[in-house]
């Protein structure tokens, strides 16, 4: 199968909004869904159809699965980012899990990242890609996981160089644009404050009851 060279080109959060189907929702870099089936068979036929679309379709997503769920993650790894082959397998996928009676979950995707302020960023980022075993493999300013495993991602923050203790990790908790009140809510609810919405909706910065911050972030307003 050929696959025309518009469809293979990185969308913009404004295509991918106006392309997307109501099970998935954009994360970054991907599409991402989860549905709830009725125990772990129904899981394993709702996966095998995902397969078979992946293989007419020559574009192949990651997929998990367990009792009672299946998670899909579309990306194009060649653009870098999400193109018109993520949007038309989403929108395949969507049909299927319909016909298979499984039930969207968008409330329960998230991508969690770990961001570290320093003011040499070369000279930790060999550390943490060997700690976490991602081989060489890393973009610009962070390393991720290349196996599709789910590892987590670790960026890097400039920041100036400083003696005095302080945190310096912080975790970017990554969730639809949709989600992101309601977990905001929960997170306040239980005992945290908000320190800044200066850049929302692209994030929020939160800290629990000993002042330290984590942020919830969306792909909204990010051009």
């Amino acid at each position: 199968m050929t696959t025309p060279a518009h469809d293979k080109q990185k969308l913009s959060a404004e295509q991918i909004a106006e392309a997307l189907p109501a099970d998935f929702r954009h994360l970054p870099g991907q599409l991402m869904a989860r549905y709830r089936t009725s125990d772990f068979a129904a899981a394993q036929q709702l996966a095998a159809e995902i397969g078979r679309l992946a293989e007419e379709a020559d574009h192949h997503p990651d997929l998990q699965l367990g009792w009672g769920y299946v998670e899909v993650r579309l990306t194009s790894h060649d653009a870098q980012g999400v193109t018109r082959r993520d949007t038309a397998l989403a929108r395949q996928v969507s049909a299927v899990a319909g016909q298979h009676g499984a039930h969207p979950e968008p409330a329960a995707l998230q991508l969690v990242e770990w961001g570290l302020d320093t003011w040499a960023d070369a000279e930790v980022l060999p550390f943490w890609r060997a700690l976490l075993g991602y081989g060489d493999a890393h973009m610009e300013g962070e390393v991720s996981d290349p196996s599709g495993r789910g590892g987590p991602t670790v960026w890097f923050q400039d920041t100036d160089e400083h003696e005095t203790p302080r945190q310096r990790f912080h975790p970017d908790v990554w969730v639809p644009v949709d989600e992101a009140s309601t977990r905001i809510e929960a997170a306040l609810a239980a005992g945290g404050t908000l320190v800044s919405e200066e850049h929302a909706p692209a994030f929020w910065v939160l800290a629990d009851p000993h002042g330290n911050r984590a942020c919830i972030c969306t792909v909204a307003s990010r051009g």
